[in-house]
């Protein structure tokens, strides 16, 4: 058996059965082994950056890693965007990147790469196989390792896949995340019952479990605690017979308004806020200055368990109060941004899942959400946009029969449009409302945020996307998605409805008033 064998059936039998690939040359001993390990799934991507952003949403959804595919090192700086997404939102990737044979490299041929540094950047875990002998128990401590610190990049050398003399090697047994210890429990609780102004602050593994919501509104309202979400999670759970969770805001002057006042901030599964960017005059963080943090379970022990035996200690007697099944009305008229999130939140269907990268037209989305059938939320972790319809892909792979809604920016749908020909090939159940206002609006509204703004052309001209306008419908066409534009509202509800209705992908062109 060689390498590229041992290595497939290796990562097949530690429970890593998905592969989005973009290979090159060094890999083609792993793309024909393919055909000798049937149970092995490879999706083929037409850029590194949608393979490397399907397996973060792939992991998100399915709580276990998919592996990519990568030609050398030109092919992971390709999907290292994603992957810096997947790292912030700790999700567990198992890379391997071909290399050149061992023999090769001395020569310093053209695709020669600084590989090791390129992946340390991203990478938890970073090994390469020297030996045909060593790669499958090396690719088991990848899988094992993906699970403790998110992504494991296994570089593979040509000759180390076509080289017989290597046999699988068993999986390694997974580790529990490590408890919270009961003392911080007891002094988190007694925090909550001194009356003080309190936030808990929920992220990671709290925000994805029913359980932990549940236990975290029982927690709210048995001390007067505010419930807050961090910005951008990984995995949500929401919907209606939860308690109601406010994200902290994006803008840094509403974020310091959602704190202000507060004494006590407790973080269960996230980690204490910071903005993404420094401004002029303006706190790097949104916590008040005279704000007490506390951590409850830090990102990687089980925020969970925490967070219910919390709710046991400081209000055991309480009752969360949870959000009651709601729709917004179908608006008409103008195709606004809150026109778009009222015709998503009533026609959302039961156990969707919603991979948010709409960006600044997302106005009022949250809110006419919020009681919509219960239905898990993907958000763009890593601020490196062109995650969405990738992830999308991903999500689509890890839940067939779940419905996949992608809500996207147009600017940041162009930096991974690719991965609409993928939802084409493998029949995925995805579609995609494309937010077209014809520009990068996050970057105006930054521009005047940092005191930049001063109505100059030329820099007008780097934020606008016209001359020419982009044709999403084309695009999408192009590459075997069924595609429609509306450009009212009676015409995005008539258009969603019956894609939604449809088995396979379909894109729907928002035009918003920007655009027009």
């Amino acid at each position: 058996m060689n390498g590229a064998q041992a290595l497939i059936r290796t990562l097949v039998g530690a429970g890593v059965d998905v592969c989005f690939a973009n290979p090159g040359t060094s890999e083609m001993h792993f793309v024909a082994a393919l055909d000798d390990v049937p149970e092995m799934r490879g999706v083929l991507t037409l850029f590194e950056g949608v393979a490397t952003g399907a397996a973060d949403g792939y992991a998100r959804m399915a709580g276990k890693p998919a592996a990519t595919l990568l030609h050398l090192g030109p092919g992971l700086a390709n999907g290292l965007a994603n992957l810096h997404n997947a790292r912030r939102g700790r999700a567990p990737v198992v890379n391997v990147v071909g290399d050149h044979a061992r023999s090769h490299k001395r020569l310093d041929a053209p695709l020669e790469s600084d590989l090791d540094a390129l992946a340390g950047a991203v990478s938890g875990w970073l090994r390469r196989s020297l030996s045909p002998a060593d790669v499958a128990a090396d690719a088991a401590d990848a899988v094992a390792e993906s699970a403790r610190r998110g992504i494991a990049t296994l570089v593979l050398p040509a000759d180390v896949s076509w080289e017989d003399g290597a046999e699988p090697a068993p999986p390694q047994p997974g580790r529990p995340a490590p408890q919270v210890a009961p003392s911080v429990v007891d002094d988190v609780a007694a925090v909550l019952r001194s009356g003080e102004p309190t936030v808990l602050f929920l992220g990671g593994d709290v925000v994805g479990s029913e359980a932990a919501l549940l236990a975290a509104g029982q927690v709210a309202a048995g001390t007067g605690a505010r419930l807050m979400a961090e910005t951008f999670s990984a995995r949500a759970v929401r919907g209606a017979g939860l308690p109601e969770l406010t994200k902290l805001p994006y803008p840094p002057e509403m974020a310091i308004a959602a704190l202000v006042g507060t004494r006590h901030l407790v973080l269960a599964g996230a980690t204490s806020p910071v903005h993404f960017f420094g401004y002029p005059d303006v706190p790097g963080t949104p916590v008040p200055e005279d704000c007490t943090v506390h951590v409850l379970a830090a990102p990687g022990e089980d925020g969970v368990a925490a967070v219910r035996a919390l709710a046991q200690v400081a209000a055991p007697d309480a009752r969360a109060e949870l959000l009651e099944a709601s729709r917004p009305e179908l608006p008409t008229g103008e195709l606004t941004p809150r026109a778009m999130s009222a015709v998503v939140g009533a026609l959302l269907p039961e156990r969707a899942v919603v991979v948010d990268e709409v960006l600044t037209s997302g106005v009022g989305l949250a809110e006419l959400t919020s009681g919509a059938p219960r239905h898990d939320w993907l958000s763009l972790t890593g601020g490196a946009i062109g995650d969405g319809l990738p992830m999308a892909v991903g999500a689509a792979v890890a839940c067939p029969d779940r419905p996949v809604l992608a809500l996207q920016a147009d600017g940041s749908a162009m930096y991974t449009i690719q991965a609409l020909w993928t939802m084409a090939r493998e029949q995925l159940d995805v579609t995609v409302v494309v937010c077209d206002n014809g520009s990068y609006a996050i970057l105006e509204n930054e521009l005047s945020r940092v005191g930049a703004a001063e109505d100059g052309k030329r820099a007008g001209e780097l934020l606008h996307l016209g001359g020419p306008s982009l044709d999403f419908v084309a695009l999408a066409t192009g590459m075997g998605v069924p595609a429609t534009r509306a450009t009212t509202a009676e015409e995005l509800a008539e258009q969603l409805r019956a894609a939604l209705a449809a088995p396979g992908p379909h894109l729907v062109d928002a035009v918003l008033p920007g655009r027009r």
